[in-house]
């Protein structure tokens, strides 16, 4: 009975346990409390049983642990190293996030932006069908309104309105005439802006069809060069609309903006459209025009500065083209409000104002550079104004004056450049050791001469290191001359005639003047001046090729009616002319300082029997002078050389019969006899070849056969054939021979050869007496 009982407790206990196992943990309470309410100890027993059931499951859970504990290992593992890319792939989820957002960013603003259309789009259809209602109350004729009118004039909102409408029309008219004045205003203060972008557009215009003439045998661009974009306007303070890419200086050359979208006209047509509606238009177009004529004024007003750098004139021509372009607006935008003969009319008067202002600013301009952008500025400002419709030929005439300027602004440059070149000029033959110097030359001036090529090196160029640089310049003044024909719309024909008369004016008058004032300062000596007719010839012989180089420039053949010379060779043989008779005068005033040197002693009884020691000096000075003017050309040297002994000759002459020289002995006579001997010889030995016979030494015929007359004492000769073509002493004068021969004669004086002749014979004395008096009798016949 006791094992029956056991055996049902185990029972019992096992099917518990499987309950507790299987069902929910909610219904263990009533299984748990049945065991407890056994009055035997059965729970005890369950407990043992309870005991031995969790063991049994804690050594599974421990087999089922140990079987897996490696699996888990390994999962750990890998769980660790997947972490890693785990976070990789997390922050290129989170950067795909932000990007995904910043691109959604714009589909978002667009979407608020449809939002907003379709908003306004329903309000503005709400408005329109609610204005659908009020057409009746308006269109209506005045019969029907009026009626109208009595059978609501008896209510309050329409006295109301009676009352108001007055007023509230007048603080409109006040409120859109303030609005005018606020745009007024700003586009005087916002008009450069307009006009840079004018000025830029026309420019932009100008070179793309230049470029198109260019290539039009290529083939035309199928490219515009300009395209209309969007353009982001932004609010000024003021209210005026300012596109904000015009202030960008790196906005694309294919943008094109006009008036309309650089300025927001909206006030002048709210205000016009009130004043029209109102009845008062008139007074607003006449307020308008005269608020844009004192405008105009102002604009043309140039700064006291302006003159000294190009973005004064720059700001000067963009307020005036912004000016014009917003009046140009107004004038197609409004029905009447301003007219093409207003617009003419300020035009005309700007235009006035404009070359005068012009004129005057630039003559203050040295820089030719300024001058050249001056220009620049004057031919895009008459393009951008032209294209509107404004007449522009009075400036195309102003750049001819401004050429002009330009032209003397460069002259003046130039004239400095001449002038450091003459004085750094060494005034030597250019010196060449090698090839690659003889070439480096000849590629900066045209010179060619067969005898010198054949030269071996070392060697020398005749002429002096300023020709070269002197003929570049030339070429490089060309240039410049050239920069201000571009753009001016001239054919080639009158661009070629610009160019031959400037560069005449270089020759003729800066290079000229140069040379000459060369010529004139004190230390240019004979060396420099016998350099400078070389050089001179040189350039001269140059003169061909500059034309040649005018030519290649313009492609206008020489050979042309009209033509222009170049003025070079009368330049030139000019200058080598003034240096010829420099040479001249040099060389006289060099025989003069000699001649202060002379130290006769005009009473010695005889002479040293040499010739003086000045006079040697002299002719070894002409000798060696000589020498150097072998390289002048052949007439000049003759000329030079027959000018010295010419004055030479004078000077002696005058030396005896200076009036301050009161007595002359015989012995004075030979000394001095010796001297015009050495004169003499120098002639003869040729000092300068291309003499023919003793050409040379007839200089010095009038000396020699007075001098022969009183060594000779062969006076009987003289006066029997005097006035004979065969007369020995046919370059005698009398009045000459007369005056030499009154100072030897001077009986009161000691030493006199007279005192002589009377000692030992009276009668010579006699006869030279009575030689005085027929002397005498000759010169009052010549006198009479």
């Amino acid at each position: 009975m006791a094992e029956n009982e056991m055996l049902e407790y185990i029972t019992e206990h096992e099917r518990i346990l499987q309950e507790i196992e299987s069902t929910d943990t909610a219904c263990v309470g009533p299984t748990l409390r049945s065991i407890y309410d056994d009055q035997s100890n059965a729970h005890k027993r369950f407990m043992e049983k309870l005991d031995v059931r969790i063991r049994n499951h804690d050594r599974e859970i421990e087999k089922m642990c140990n079987f897996h504990h490696q699996g888990f290992v390994d999962a750990i593992t890998e769980l660790l190293k997947v972490r890693t890319d785990a976070e990789k792939l997390m922050g290129q989820v989170t950067e795909a996030n932000r990007r995904l957002q910043e691109a959604g960013r714009e589909v978002t603003a667009q979407t608020e932006e449809v939002i907003r259309c379709r908003i306004q789009q329903r309000n503005m259809a709400t408005t329109v069908e609610k204005l659908q209602l009020c057409i009746p109350g308006v269109t209506v004729n005045t019969f029907t309104q009026y009626f109208t009118l009595l059978l609501v004039s008896h209510y309050r909102f329409c006295q109301i309105m009676g009352e108001n409408l007055p007023h509230l029309r007048k603080e409109i008219k006040e409120i859109s005439m303030s609005d005018l004045k606020d745009f007024l205003e700003s586009i005087r203060k916002h008009s450069d802006k307009v006009g840079e972008t004018a000025m830029r557009q026309a420019q932009q215009r100008r070179t793309f069809n230049s470029a198109v003439a260019k290539q039009h045998n290529i083939g035309h661009s199928t490219k515009p060069l300009y395209s209309v974009i969007g353009h982001s306007l932004s609010h000024t303070p003021n209210g005026m609309l300012i596109n904000d890419d015009t202030a960008d200086e790196d906005e694309t050359d294919d943008e094109i903006l006009t008036a309309q979208d650089l300025v927001d006209f909206s006030p002048v047509y709210r205000c016009l459209h009130i004043y029209a509606v109102l009845g008062d238009r008139e007074t607003f177009e006449n307020y308008y025009r005269k608020q844009r004529k004192k405008q105009a004024r102002l604009v043309l007003q140039p700064q006291a500065s302006m003159h000294e750098t190009v973005e004064g004139y720059r700001r000067y021509f963009n307020q005036i083209v912004g000016f014009f372009v917003v009046e140009d607006h107004i004038l197609h935008a409004t029905q009447g409000l301003v007219t093409r003969a207003f617009t003419s009319e300020l035009w005309n008067m700007a235009l006035s104002k404009i070359i005068a202002v012009l004129r005057t600013h630039s003559s203050y301009c040295d820089d030719p550079d300024l001058v050249l952008e001056l220009k620049n500025l004057i031919v895009i400002f008459a393009d951008t104004l032209q294209d509107y419709g404004f007449t522009v030929n009075r400036l195309f005439d102003l750049l001819f004056e401004v050429r002009d300027q330009y032209n003397e602004t460069l002259l003046k440059k130039w004239a400095v450049v001449f002038r450091e070149i003459f004085e750094l000029d060494n005034y030597s033959p250019i010196p060449v050791d090698t090839e690659e110097e003889y070439n480096l030359v000849v590629s900066r001036f045209p010179f060619h001469d067969t005898d010198i090529e054949k030269q071996d090196f070392p060697k020398k160029l005749p002429m002096s290191q300023s020709v070269p640089q002197i003929y570049t310049q030339v070429k490089e003044f060309i240039y410049a001359s050239l920069k201000f024909s571009e753009s001016l719309h001239r054919s080639s024909t009158e661009i070629d005639d610009m160019l031959r008369k400037s560069t005449n004016l270089l020759l003729t008058r800066t290079l000229n003047s140069c040379l000459q004032n060369l010529i004139k300062k004190p230390h240019i000596g004979l060396t420099e001046l016998v350099q400078i007719i070389i050089n001179t010839t040189h350039l001269e012989q140059a003169c061909k090729y500059l034309e040649e180089f005018i030519t290649n420039i313009t492609n206008v053949s020489p050979e042309t009616v009209h033509t222009t010379r170049l003025y070079g060779l009368s330049t030139f043989k000019d200058a080598r002319h003034s240096a010829e008779g420099e040479i001249y005068t040099k060389l006289n005033q060099k025989i003069d300082e000699f001649i202060q040197l002379a130290d006769y002693e005009w009473g010695m009884s005889e002479s040293d029997g040499r010739a003086s020691g000045y006079l040697m000096d002299l002719i070894n000075f002409l000798r060696s002078t000589f020498q150097v003017f072998t390289h002048l050309p052949g007439k000049v040297a003759q000329t030079a050389c027959m000018s010295a002994c010419k004055h030479l000759a004078t000077s002696l002459m005058q030396m005896l019969l200076d009036t301050e020289l009161k007595q002359i002995s015989m012995g004075a006579i030979q000394q001095f006899n010796l001297d015009v001997i050495q004169c003499e010889l120098f002639a003869s030995s040729e000092p300068v070849p291309g003499f023919q016979g003793d050409t040379l030494q007839l200089a010095f015929i009038d000396l020699r056969q007075l001098l022969d007359l009183f060594m000779v004492w062969d006076w009987s000769t003289y006066l029997a054939d005097y006035g004979q073509p065969t007369s020995k002493y046919l370059r005698v004068n009398p009045a000459t021979a007369l005056a030499l021969l009154e100072k030897m004669k001077d009986t009161s004086k000691k030493n006199n050869i007279f005192s002589q002749f009377r000692k030992n014979d009276r009668d010579k004395q006699k006869l030279i007496e009575t030689v005085v008096k027929q002397l005498r009798t000759l010169v009052n016949g010549m006198s009479s």
